[in-house]
């Protein structure tokens, strides 16, 4: 039996040092950063390249193959192949150019002093400081949306907000706990933040605003707060500068917020002249398609079983998830975030065990379990059961139909996609050919990209940009009700079975 030791991880240039297990992989520990991996951890892109400046990462052959195909000698590693067995001290690109005027994601105007985004996530939260002369990312902290313990989903938050002064509750708690992550970042030095930006979902924005949240829960879920929110630090009770600005981006509609809004911008889906989609598997399924022309989007049901919120042994793609199966013989080989023993199994890791349940005959294109157990087991003490199935099934159902009426809306048909990018801690992890098998996903792998946390690459983008560029994407943004569309129901139905079609 293997024994893993504590070892430390120093990410260069922001300092920031993570205890982690030896032998942990460091796309588990580095998405949570803002680190992106295109290529979903395949060592193809090179964009998670990072350079070891102090102790060792040992090369396995694969990764050896891999540098070289891409010209990178010496200390030079990809970050998605590797897996320090002891301290080390690595600088991350990434950190050092997130945003550059010649080569980069979007072009800026540089400005003076210091800026703020933040992902303002139901589970999660991630800030990040940027230098606004240069976009180089000064410092990272991330942390727990502390609302969760009034519930893990946004309706069972929504609900306690709305009795007596619970909404209040959860206000302070989410201003207080992002005023502490602001002082991390700046670690008490004299910085001149200039700029603040905030996105999340329509409830995250309302929780934060103080806006009446008593409209998102009952139908049609139509709120009047869904524009942008300027607020100066004495309204927050922050005790900033107050000619700091703190911006929360607007909301595109009731449960498509300006997490998506920011997401758009970072695809540059709102720029291209051929149709793109971007799904964000998060705590809240959200599905966009279109051009520059025209935008459509709507929100599903899918996103909590994905997050493991309706899984008996589901969690969010966290230390002791299980977010990769393979097959091992007549067992499965497990792969678990953080190198630790299985607590659980997370949303890709639910893709991965539901393909090969279908490979190895264990379930039916129904997802009924075909040997009369009412559970199946992916190791010792970590199972999925025919409920579990089921939920995936519905998740899955609910994207497919729903992209189904996106491209009805755009009087189009999949086939002149050009691309799909899949965002959040979930795209990081999910396996691309699985997704296809199960039907989750159906276009063909070479047009579908993962992007890692395009909210908070938005929210960068949204620290320089102007608000009349920002205005004219919602212009040519309309969200959707599903659910008022006739075929839904029908379609819904349809893609219950585990096939692509």
């Amino acid at each position: 039996m293997i024994k893993h030791k504590e070892i430390k991880i120093t990410l260069h240039p922001i300092g920031l040092e993570i205890s982690v297990r030896s032998g942990t992989p460091l796309i588990d520990v580095l998405h949570e950063y803002g680190v992106e991996f295109p290529c979903g951890g395949k060592g193809k892109c090179g964009s998670c390249r990072i350079k070891i400046l102090a102790g060792h990462i040992p090369l396995t052959e694969k990764h050896k193959s891999q540098l070289s195909k891409l010209g990178l000698t010496g200390n030079k590693r990809l970050a998605c192949m590797s897996a320090p067995a002891s301290d080390v001290v690595i600088e991350i690109p990434q950190f050092e150019s997130v945003i550059l005027a010649d080569n980069s994601p979007f072009e800026f105007i540089p400005l003076a002093g210091q800026g703020i985004a933040i992902d303002l996530g139901t589970t999660t939260l991630v800030a990040q400081l940027l230098d606004l002369s240069s976009g180089q990312v000064l410092n990272v902290v991330t942390a727990r949306n502390p609302q969760g313990k009034y519930g893990a989903d946004i309706m069972s938050r929504i609900e306690y907000a709305l009795h007596s002064d619970h909404a209040e509750i959860l206000k302070r708690l989410i201003r207080d706990k992002i005023l502490e992550m602001i002082r991390k970042l700046i670690r008490g030095s004299s910085m001149n933040i200039k700029k603040i930006i905030l996105v999340g979902n329509t409830s995250m924005q309302h929780l934060f605003c103080g806006f009446n949240v008593k409209p998102l829960s009952f139908y049609p879920f139509e709120s009047p707060n869904l524009g942008i929110k300027t607020f100066n630090p004495k309204e927050l009770g922050w005790a900033l500068d107050q000619n700091t600005e703190i911006i929360f981006m607007s909301s595109i509609g009731s449960f498509v917020g300006s997490d998506i809004l920011a997401g758009i911008f970072a695809t540059k889906l709102h720029l291209s002249d051929s149709f793109k989609v971007l799904i964000d598997l998060g705590t809240n399924g959200e599905i966009v398609a279109g051009n520059r022309k025209r935008i459509i989007c709507a929100s599903t049901a899918a996103g909590p079983a994905f997050e493991g919120a309706r899984i008996t042994m589901g969690m969010t793609a966290s230390t002791g998830a299980i977010s990769s199966i393979i097959s091992h013989g007549k067992k499965f080989r497990c792969h678990t975030i953080g190198n630790i023993n299985a607590s659980g199994v997370c949303g890709s890791g639910m893709i991965d065990a539901m393909a090969l349940f279908l490979e190895r005959g264990l379930i039916n294109d129904y997802g009924d379990i075909l040997s009369g157990e009412t559970k199946i087991f992916l190791e010792k003490e970590v199972f999925i059961n025919q409920q579990d199935i089921r939920e995936i099934q519905l998740a899955k159902a609910a994207i497919a139909a729903g992209l189904k009426i996106l491209y009805k809306q755009l009087g189009i048909s999949r086939d002149i996609i050009d691309e799909l990018y899949i965002a959040g801690g979930f795209g990081n992890y999910i396996n691309l050919s699985n997704a296809l098998k199960i039907g989750l996903l159906n276009l063909p792998e070479e047009k579908i990209r993962k992007m890692g946390n395009t909210a908070l690459i938005g929210a960068k983008i949204f620290l320089f940009n102007r608000y009349d560029k920002i205005e004219e994407v919602l212009k040519i943004t309309r969200h959707i009700s599903l659910e008022s569309d006739t075929e839904f129901q029908e379609l819904f139905i349809q893609n219950m079975l585990f096939r692509s079609g």
